[in-house]
C-alpha cells in the first residue's frame, strides 16, 4: 500500500448503505448561505453511480414544479451528511438516462422484491417437489385394496 492508499483509507466513509441504480434515497446535504449552515435534503432516483474509492459519485434525479432536476453528489464528501435508501427500485441498467424522457407515472419504477431468506418458506418449494410431496400425501391416504381370499 503506497502512501496515497493510506491517506485516502482515512477518508472514506463506512456508515453509508448499498446504493444501486433505481434505488430511490433520500441525500441531506450542508449548504452554506453566507455565514449560516444548514442541512438541505435532496430526495429522488439514484441514476447513476460513477467511479470508486475516494472518488465515488451519486446522481439523483428528482420532478421539482413538473421540471427535472438532477444533482452529483460526491459521495465521501464532508458536506453529506447522512444518505437513506427509501426504496429499491428494479431496473435492468447501471444508468437510468432513459428517465429523462419520461414524466409522471410513466417515470416510476417496480419495487425489487426481496430475496427468500429460508430455503423452506412459504412459496419458495419449487413445483416439481411440491407435486411429488401432494402425490405422496395422497398415496397414503388412500385406502389400501382388500386382498382376495
Amino acid at each position: 500500500m503506497n502512501v496515497l492508499d493510506e491517506i485516502v483509507s482515512d477518508q472514506l466513509r463506512t456508515d453509508l448503505p448499498v446504493l444501486a441504480s433505481g434505488d430511490t434515497v433520500r441525500v441531506s446535504a450542508k449548504v452554506v448561505e453566507g455565514t449560516r449552515e444548514r442541512i438541505q435534503v435532496f430526495e429522488g432516483i439514484l441514476m447513476r453511480l460513477r467511479g470508486g474509492g475516494i472518488a465515488r459519485s451519486i446522481t439523483v434525479r428528482r420532478i421539482a414544479s413538473g421540471v427535472g432536476v438532477e444533482r452529483t453528489f460526491k459521495v465521501n464528501s464532508p458536506r453529506i451528511e447522512k444518505i437513506e435508501v427509501i426504496r429499491h427500485g428494479q431496473v435492468r441498467r447501471a444508468q437510468l438516462y432513459f428517465l429523462r424522457d419520461r414524466v409522471g407515472k410513466a417515470a416510476t419504477l417496480r419495487e425489487r422484491r426481496p430475496k427468500a431468506v429460508a430455503a423452506g418458506a412459504k412459496g419458495t418449494v419449487p413445483k416439481a417437489k411440491a407435486k411429488a410431496a401432494k402425490s405422496k400425501a395422497t398415496a397414503a391416504a388412500a385406502p389400501e385394496p382388500a386382498a382376495k381370499a
